[in-house]
């Protein structure tokens, strides 16, 4: 066995982070590490929509080559970014302990405030499920889509193209904005979507098993993982992507119940579905795909159908 885990990761200053912070905790497992840097079609591609593009691998298709080749033996990804279901030949291993899962407002305006309809505002954001939030909640703001990494968002905003820009907290407070945080937004309200906070490590099924089992044991964070798996059997059963407007957050409760609260909101923000379901931490992957079968039968189902109208699919 090869002693040196190779991480393969996008360009932008978040996904670096995120592959030093799985090479750091590799190097105290005692493994040697090398950094691969490869662009993605979701990098390259800034002024379409992710949906236009292709939700489906976006973030992922071309780290996927180089598992596929051996050129490197994991990708870290956002775990928010991973599609519901991988293609044939790849799993996911470990997912890091889960960041704080909550939304945020940045801007540069101290006194900013979403609920503020003395003003006119204009926010951005790249996230359809947090564009439909807006306008269910704050209905008076102008909302509109804001791609890029965050520091491209930062400076669109710092440009005038917005007030405030509605992000991930763990993304900000990874980068070392947090002074930019003008507004936490509740989870009541804002609930995350699949895998927000987390770091996912993907590999070949074909790595040898001997790496597979130390990169796990070093990085994977049980808690975390249960979590994950309840959300993202949720997205699998909805057979949706990160350009949906679904939302799942799951939480433990004691040292084994999971209490699992998702749903969909439609995109103009009129509609919202929202469940909460409570049982074992073992059943995780069963109580994601009920909230989704709920989700579904409770009027999701036209949502998804309607969009899918919309974009032609």
């Amino acid at each position: 066995m090869s002693t040196t885990v190779k991480i393969g990761t996008r360009r932008s200053k978040l996904a670096l982070w995120q592959a030093y912070y799985v090479e750091e905790l590799l190097h105290k497992a005692g493994m040697e590490t090398r950094i691969v840097e490869i662009d993605t079609r979701g990098d390259q591609v800034l002024d379409v929509s992710i949906a236009k593009i292709g939700s489906k691998g976006v973030f992922t298709e071309e780290l996927e080559d180089q598992l596929r080749s051996g050129e490197i033996d994991i990708a870290v990804h956002s775990a928010k970014d991973m599609q519901s279901e991988l293609p044939q030949g790849f799993e996911i291993i470990a997912f890091t302990e889960r960041e704080q899962v909550h939304d945020v407002v940045v801007s540069r305006d101290k006194n900013l405030r979403l609920g503020d309809t003395g003003r006119p505002l204009t926010i951005g954001s790249s996230s359809v499920r947090r564009r439909a939030m807006l306008k269910a909640y704050y209905p008076h703001l102008n909302v509109i889509e804001m791609r890029g990494n965050l520091q491209t968002r930062i400076a669109k905003m710092d440009a005038g193209q917005c007030d405030a820009i509605l992000l991930a907290y763990a993304g900000v407070n990874r980068m070392g904005y947090n002074e930019l945080i003008v507004e936490n937004l509740p989870l009541e309200q804002f609930i995350p979507p699949v895998g927000q906070g987390s770091v996912a490590v993907e590999s070949a099924t074909a790595l040898e098993p001997q790496k597979r089992d130390i990169i796990r044991q070093a990085v994977n964070h049980p808690d975390t993982e249960y979590r994950l798996l309840a959300e993202r059997a949720f997205l699998k059963t909805l057979k949706g992507g990160c350009s949906i407007p679904a939302f799942c957050m799951a939480q433990l409760e004691g040292d084994s119940e999971l209490s699992v609260t998702g749903g969909m909101i439609s995109l103009d923000g009129q509609q919202i579905i929202k469940n909460t379901l409570t049982g074992p931490r073992s059943d995780a992957e069963s109580l994601g795909h009920r909230m989704a079968e709920l989700t579904l039968q409770q009027g999701g189902a036209a949502i998804l159908a309607a969009i899918r109208a919309e974009r032609g699919e």
